[in-house]
């Protein structure tokens, strides 16, 4: 698992996940993005495009995530993911914790008119 990060426009943060989102992709990538996930109103993005599978390991990693984010005053949303890692985040619960889009234009959008 690989994560990478930078700024979108108005303060926007992008966080993009990239492997498998299982206990090792969780152990990989954990501390970098809780530390991304910080500071005040964030507003955070997940490019979860790329990754390939997710695990009842890697399902807390975001949904904790998310309520942190939240609970300062932030917003957290999932962006582009695959039609199998919809399926299990649907089945868990996890859209209706964390705004889930199908592309960055829509996701910017959303981020903007929160």
């Amino acid at each position: 698992m690989k994560l990478h990060f930078g700024e979108l426009e108005n303060g926007i943060r992008l966080i993009t996940l990239d492997g498998k989102l299982d206990g090792n992709g969780v152990n990989s990538v954990e501390y970098e993005f809780s530390r991304q996930c910080t500071g005040e109103n964030a507003r955070i993005l997940v490019d979860i495009s790329k990754v390939s599978y997710i695990s009842s390991i890697g399902i807390p990693m975001l949904v904790n995530a998310a309520r942190s984010v939240v609970a300062r005053g932030g917003t957290m949303a999932l962006v582009n993911p695959h039609q199998n890692i919809l399926d299990v985040l649907d089945l868990v619960g996890v859209s209706h914790i964390i705004p889930i889009y199908y592309d960055l234009g829509s996701a910017r959008a959303g981020m903007l008119s929160d």
